[in-house]
């Protein structure tokens, strides 16, 4: 075993608001058309927001309503929307792939949520700090290789040192955390600046958060902002459910999934499965776009939840 460490950042951190404003412009198409094609990006940062993307809908949004309501009154916006590439959709029209990729689902037993010890905790830490200040911020754990717990890290925007050490007091008490607990509360200082005031966003930017901490390697696609015809996002919630799947059927410690795709492709061009370290294929799942997307019921306007503190780990009906 060795140290373990992950992060969490919490909703108001400048590209978690970038996801948030693209997964939510997303559910405000998929409401109106089920059949949206939507692939929204986000870029924002002291004062102005910029979306652009490929959106092809019967819906009509009201885009810069939505960055508003998650950015702020005082925010100017900046559209440039264009219809999907034809090119693309004659291939996704048919049932393929939106895009090549791999896509890496992951579950252990580990915790509850079937997910890494430290990414729960940091994700935990970082929740119980924003439910009283709702602010910018970002948590961090590292376990040692004794399973305890080596330190801590907090950063939160309008919340001094001392404020902090008492939530983390908390938190360490509730959870009975053990270890040498090392703390590094605002290291660098207190601070009031945060969010788009202190630095700029991007949709995409914290996959890694997104998805199963450092120690779990990842396909690369971006999720938020995309509707589930690309495989970016529907095929890897699926990985995740099969990875719960067979961690439950099985009795699993650990389990990997792999699936990978070509564009304008239905099948999948690899579907592996690998349980304690034993690999195998993947059988009894229709793992097409249009298999996936009936299956998890994926056309509804769900995303801007999954946009605030990872995909995995809440209950959605991939976590099942």
């Amino acid at each position: 075993m060795f140290y373990r460490t992950a992060e969490s950042v919490s909703p108001k951190h400048p590209d978690k608001l970038c996801d948030q404003i693209s997964d939510a412009i997303l559910d405000a198409y998929l409401k109106q058309d089920p059949d949206s094609r939507v692939a929204a990006e986000t870029c924002g940062g002291h004062g102005v927001v910029f979306v652009t993307g490929e959106i092809t809908s019967k819906g009509d949004v009201d885009i810069p309503a939505i960055v508003k309501r998650i950015a702020g009154e005082d925010i100017e916006v900046h559209t440039k929307i264009v219809k999907q590439s034809p090119e693309i959709a004659q291939g996704v029209d048919t049932g393929g792939a939106g895009d090549q990729g791999i896509m890496i689902g992951y579950a252990c037993d580990e915790t509850p949520e079937m997910l890494p010890l430290e990414v729960v905790l940091s994700r935990n830490l970082n929740e119980f700090i924003y439910a009283k200040y709702p602010y910018d911020g970002k948590t961090q754990v590292t376990i040692a290789p004794d399973g305890t717990i080596d330190s801590i890290v907090a950063s939160f925007q309008n919340v001094s040192k001392a404020e902090l050490k008492e939530m983390v007091d908390q938190f360490v008490k509730d959870k009975d955390l053990k270890g040498r607990l090392e703390l590094h509360l605002n290291p660098a200082g207190d601070w009031q600046q945060g969010g788009f005031d202190a630095d700029t966003g991007l949709t995409g930017r914290k996959l890694i958060v997104d998805n199963y901490g450092p120690r779990i390697a990842i396909g690369g696609g971006c999720y938020s902002g995309k509707d589930p015809s690309k495989v970016d996002r529907s095929a890897a919630y699926m990985a995740r459910k099969i990875a719960v799947d067979y961690l439950k059927k099985r009795g699993a410690h650990e389990v990997l999934v792999r699936l990978a795709y070509a564009i304008g492709k239905a099948e999948p061009l690899e579907q592996t499965v690998i349980i304690d370290g034993k690999a195998e294929e993947i059988e009894g799942y229709d793992l097409t776009p249009r298999g996936i997307i009936k299956f998890l019921n994926l056309k509804r306007p769900i995303y801007e939840e999954t946009a605030r503190y990872g995909h995995y780990g809440h209950k959605f009906d991939w976590d099942k």
